[in-house]
C-alpha cells in the first residue's frame, strides 16, 4: 500500500495495474490513532491501494478556512473519487461550518449508508438478530441550513424537499437491498403532519417500490418507526427516511446493537464516495492508545467494496469477529462475561491482523461474494407541470396592543381591496382569523393568506379543486399598501396549483 501526501507530484506509474488511489485524512482527537490502526490492517489484509492524504478539520479551521477544509484538499478529494475520513473536530464560537455537511452538499453525496449489526453475546446487547441498515437522505431537509430570524420572538429554519433528491434516495435504498440480498425497504416519514415535504417522500416512494416487486415496502410513521426501532430492531431490513430522522435513528440503531464505536457509514454520490467512523474525534482520549478502530475499519471495509475489492473486505470483517469472540476488547466494549483482555488501539489491531484469513465461530460470517459497489441509480425524466399563480401568504412582524387578530383582519381587509381578499390569519400554524379562539397565544409573527377577490375563490370551500388566478401584479400592488399603511411584511410565499391540485398547506382550523 503506497502512500503519497498532497504535496508530491501526482504521477502515476507506468504499469497497466495501478492500485486505485484513495484520498485519506487522518482528521482529529482520536483519528490518527485509529487511522494507522485501520491502514495497518488494511495493508496486511493485501488491500491494493495507493493512499493520497489531504489535510482537513481542526488545524485548518484555525488557519481561517471556515469549513474546515483548504482549497488543495478539495482537489484531493475530488480527484481520487473514494475518501477514508478520520473524525473531525469543529473549533468553538460562531463562524465555522460543519465539515461534513460541506463535503456531503458541494461533492452530491445524497446517500448516507450506515449499517448497523449486534454482536451478541460479546458485545451487550439485547438483540442479539439486529441485522440492518439505515439509508438516510444526505443533502435536504432542515439541513439546508436556511434559517432566519424574522421577528423579535421567532426564528425559522427551511425545510427544503425536492422530488428528484427524494427518488435518488429512496431508489439507492432499493438497489441496495437489491444488491445485497435484503428482502425489506421500510420508509419512514412524519407525513401525516407535513404532508408536503414528508408527503412527498413517502410518495415518492411508493412509485418506486412498485418498480421492486420482490422487495417488500413498509412506510411507519417516524415516531412509531423509532421506537420500534429501539425495541424491535430484528423487524427491520433496510430503512430509509430524510435527513434529520435518518441522522438520529441511525444514532439509536448504533446504540440498541451495542456500541455507537463500532459504526461505519458511507456518504455515496454519483461521482465521489467518502467513508467514515459514525463517532466523533473524543479528544479527552487523543494520545492514550485507547480507542476503538472499528467504526472507522468497518467503514474502510465499505470503501474496499464500492472500488471493487469485496473479498478483502470479507477478510478483514471476518477476522474482526474472531477478535470480538476470543474475548479482546477495547475499553469501550469491556464486558465482565466475554472480555479475556482488555487491549489498546495498536494492540487490538494486531490482533485482528493475526485473525486474517479466519471465520468466526459462533457469529454470523461475512459473505459479500462479488458484490462491488458503485450502485448507479438514475432519475426519472418527468414531463413540465402546469403551474398557476392563486393567491399569497404574507408575513407580518407585527406586535401592537394586544395583539388582537380581529383587529388585524379587519385593518387587512380594508387594505386588501377588490382584487385580493383577505381568507385567514394564522399565528404560529393556527388559524385565529375569522373566527379564531380567544385562548390561542400569539407572537409576533402573522401569516395572513390573500387569495383572488372573484367569488369564483369560493367554489374551493365547497369540494372543487377550481381557484381563480391571481397575478403577480396585484400581489406586488397589495405589498405597496401594506408598505404605506406601516405593516412591515418580513417575507412572502406565493401560493400555487401545480397540475391543478393545492400546493400548499391549509392552516390548522382553515
Amino acid at each position: 500500500m503506497q502512500v503519497k501526501t498532497s504535496f508530491q507530484p501526482d504521477v502515476q506509474p507506468l504499469s497497466t495495474a495501478v492500485p486505485p488511489r484513495v484520498t485519506v485524512a487522518y482528521g482529529d482527537g482520536i483519528g490518527r490513532e485509529i487511522m494507522e490502526a485501520t491502514l495497518s490492517i488494511l495493508d496486511a489484509a493485501g488491500a491494493k491501494l495507493e493512499i493520497e492524504e489531504a489535510r482537513i478539520g481542526e488545524e485548518v479551521y484555525l488557519e481561517g478556512h471556515s469549513s474546515g477544509i483548504s482549497p488543495e484538499a478539495w482537489e484531493v478529494i475530488r480527484r481520487n473519487k473514494a475518501f477514508l475520513k478520520g473524525p473531525i473536530t469543529t473549533p468553538q464560537g460562531g463562524g465555522y461550518k460543519s465539515l461534513n455537511v460541506t463535503i456531503r452538499k458541494a461533492l452530491g453525496l445524497y446517500a448516507n449508508v450506515r449499517p448497523c449489526r449486534a454482536y451478541t453475546p460479546f458485545v451487550e446487547s439485547n438483540f442479539p438478530d439486529m441485522d440492518l441498515v439505515v439509508i438516510r437522505e444526505n443533502e435536504e431537509d432542515l439541513y439546508a441550513g436556511i434559517e432566519h430570524q424574522q421577528t423579535a420572538e421567532v426564528v425559522q429554519c427551511l425545510k427544503l424537499v425536492s422530488r428528484p433528491g427524494c427518488e435518488r434516495v429512496i431508489r439507492y435504498a432499493f438497489e441496495y437491498a437489491r444488491a445485497y440480498g435484503r428482502r425489506k425497504v421500510t420508509c419512514m416519514t412524519k407525513d401525516n403532519i407535513m404532508k408536503h415535504t414528508d408527503g412527498l417522500f413517502h410518495q415518492v416512494f411508493d412509485e418506486v417500490a412498485r418498480e421492486y416487486p420482490e422487495i417488500e415496502a413498509t412506510h411507519y410513521i417516524i415516531d412509531i418507526g423509532a421506537a420500534l426501532l429501539a425495541g424491535r430492531p430484528e423487524k427491520f431490513d433496510v430503512v430509509v427516511t430524510l435527513n434529520l430522522y435518518g441522522d438520529i435513528i441511525s444514532d439509536i440503531t448504533a446504540q440498541v446493537a451495542g456500541s455507537v464505536g463500532l459504526g461505519g457509514s458511507a456518504n455515496v454520490g454519483d461521482t465521489v464516495a467518502m467513508f467514515e467512523a459514525i463517532h466523533g474525534s473524543a479528544p479527552d482520549i487523543a494520545g492514550k492508545d485507547v480507542a476503538n478502530p472499528s467504526g472507522l475499519l468497518h467503514a474502510a471495509c465499505m470503501m474496499l467494496t464500492h472500488i471493487g475489492q469485496p473479498a478483502v473486505a470479507e477478510r478483514i470483517q471476518n477476522a474482526l469477529l474472531c477478535t470480538l469472540e476470543d474475548g479482546i476488547h477495547t475499553p469501550d466494549l469491556y464486558n465482565e462475561a466475554f472480555t479475556k483482555h482488555r487491549a489498546g488501539t495498536r494492540e487490538f489491531s494486531q490482533a485482528v491482523i493475526e485473525r486474517l484469513g479466519k471465520l468466526p465461530r459462533k457469529l454470523k460470517a461475512v459473505q459479500l461474494g462479488e458484490q462491488s459497489q458503485p450502485i448507479q441509480v438514475k432519475v426519472k425524466p418527468r414531463p413540465a407541470a402546469t403551474k398557476t399563480l392563486v393567491g399569497v401568504d404574507v408575513f407580518l412582524d407585527w406586535a401592537e396592543g394586544q395583539r388582537d387578530p380581529n383587529e388585524l383582519g379587519r385593518e387587512l381587509e380594508r387594505i386588501a381591496g377588490t382584487a385580493l381578499q383577505l381568507k385567514m390569519i394564522t399565528n404560529r400554524g393556527v388559524k385565529v382569523y375569522p373566527n379564531g379562539f380567544p385562548e390561542t397565544f400569539c407572537t409576533d409573527h402573522w401569516r395572513c393568506r390573500f387569495v383572488s377577490g372573484d367569488s369564483r375563490v369560493n367554489q374551493q370551500a365547497k369540494g372543487m379543486s377550481f381557484t381563480a388566478p391571481v397575478t403577480y401584479g396585484e400581489i406586488t400592488a397589495l405589498l405597496q399598501r401594506l408598505n404605506e399603511e406601516g405593516y412591515d411584511f418580513i417575507k412572502i410565499e406565493n401560493l400555487y396549483q401545480i397540475d391543478g391540485q393545492r400546493a400548499y398547506s391549509l392552516g390548522q382550523g382553515e
